[in-house]
């Protein structure tokens, strides 16, 4: 096993930057990492520098920062970028939010500048949401040096993809599955010269199942480059990964698992199972006007209460990962430009994507586990703001939540609702559920096929449509 020097600090607060993934200030993250080996060398940062030139990012990148809104580098920028300009392999955990994009961006591009050639860089992730998000960051931090960008994801035509690659760009971003196939079946593609190699989201990415894609392209990709794994937590699957694909690497730590920025308010609201509809859109007449992201379980129950919601006058948006992909970017670009203000979603939009102002999150399903809950409620509060989470937990929930506040090692107080108010509701809310049937049942009938239906009969995954997320 390489050996490995590790860095820890503790989380400074920057002054708060545009709401970017790019660079928000730590949005599901206040605190550092306990060191998993007390052998390891453990440098407590004391200070962070004020800007991104005092880390030695070069003036027209530092002119790019400024215009993008990036006012200081937040920490996990702090402690990789200076290493990155090094040479040195790294290891960085941080939550999403935490500023990981820019944080191995600028590196990559200042050093293109000094020697610029085609296919420089290739960044993995584990989503085609991601990929985009991290191919638009890398544009915008290179317009001043006209950096090209490619990107490579599934549910998508090959051909334009190929086109684009013959041009030549500069950074490569991917989901693995796509790539792969473009590297069997595209002609005079090749990634020997490649000097830069990201995966962003690793933990995300073996959860997947991508670990045989990756071992196959990391058997094509030269062995002399700079590998950057970013990852929310040090997994065993990761320190494998870890192990296979980088070379003296130094951690950065600046993430804590299971905290919540302070100016997020979390709370629950515990009510019956056959009143959720109700107290649903009970919730949602309280915050008229606010931008809302609402978490399901399932790719149905997504559409169903997208469904429901729409008969009852709200703009709601399903985005799950049976839609197609320019239906899952449209969904993501009307809640953006706000032109629907509830986002109804499965866990695709719970983690790596950057949807700024949002006010509030419901969890009309609880999450199954800890570190998703904390990935959802991080879609609020962001770069500074305040938000709201509000939880719903019904009778077969209560275990569940219980397990959720032992990781957040705090009890969350209860929502007040006024029930009255709530059953006035109870007459068009029955007619709402009984509209989102038969839509439901339209829908389905459409598919033609018995094991096709939303949430049913995933069957074995493809290539092309690995990239999309669990339903």
């Amino acid at each position: 096993m390489p050996t490995m020097k590790k860095r820890r600090v503790e989380r400074e607060v920057a002054s708060p930057a545009e709401e970017s993934d790019a660079h928000s200030s730590g949005s599901e993250s206040t605190g550092a990492e306990n060191p998993s080996n007390e052998n390891e060398d453990s440098n407590t940062a004391t200070s962070t520098p004020k800007t991104f030139k005092d880390l030695g990012i070069i003036d027209s990148l530092v002119e790019a920062c400024e215009t993008l809104g990036y006012k200081a580098p937040t920490p996990i920028q702090a402690e990789s970028i200076p290493i990155a300009l090094q040479g040195r392999d790294i290891i960085g955990l941080a939550e999403t939010g935490s500023g990981k994009t820019a944080a191995f961006a600028l590196p990559i591009l200042q050093n293109l500048m000094e020697a610029p050639q085609s296919f420089y860089g290739l960044i993995l992730a584990p989503t085609r949401e991601l990929a985009y998000q991290i191919s638009q960051s890398f544009e915008a931090l290179g317009s001043t040096i006209n950096v090209r960008c490619c990107t490579l994801v599934g549910g998508m035509d090959m051909v334009p993809q190929s086109i684009a690659l013959g041009k030549k760009p500069h950074i490569v971003v991917a989901t693995p599955g796509r790539l792969l196939d473009h590297l069997e079946n595209t002609k005079g593609f090749s990634l020997r010269a490649l000097k830069y190699l990201v995966m962003d989201e690793a933990d995300r990415l073996l959860d997947m199942d991508f670990g045989p894609l990756l071992d196959k392209i990391l058997r094509i990709l030269p062995q002399k480059r700079n590998t950057f794994l970013f990852s929310a937590t040090l997994s065993s699957k990761v320190e494998s990964l870890q192990r296979a694909s980088l070379s003296n690497p130094q951690k950065v730590s600046v993430s804590s698992k299971y905290q919540t920025v302070s100016t997020l308010q979390s709370y629950f609201l515990l009510k019956p199972h056959k009143w959720k509809d109700l107290y649903l859109v009970y919730l949602l007449n309280e915050m008229v006007g606010k931008s809302v992201i609402l978490f399901t379980r399932t790719v149905h129950e997504t559409q169903r209460v997208a469904f429901l919601l729409r008969s009852l006058g709200f703009g709601a948006i399903p985005l799950h990962g049976q839609l197609s992909q320019s239906s899952r970017l449209g969904a993501l670009g009307k809640f953006r430009s706000k032109s629907r203000d509830i986002l109804v979603c499965t866990d695709v939009a719970a983690r790596g994507l950057d949807i700024p102002s949002v006010d509030v999150v419901l969890n009309f399903d609880l999450p199954t586990d800890s570190k998703t809950y904390i990935h959802r409620v991080g879609r609020t509060a962001r770069a500074g703001k305040a938000g709201i989470a509000i939880s719903m937990v019904t009778q077969y929930d209560v275990e569940l939540f219980s397990r959720i506040e032992d990781a957040l090692n705090r009890k969350l107080p209860e929502y007040e609702t006024e029930k009255d108010e709530v059953m006035t509701l109870a007459e068009r809310v029955g007619e709402a559920q009984r509209y989102a049937i038969m839509e439901m049942k339209a829908i389905d009938e459409k598919k033609n096929t018995k094991g096709n239906k939303f949430g049913k009969g995933k069957g074995k995954r493809t290539r092309d449509n690995m990239d999309q997320e669990e339903g």
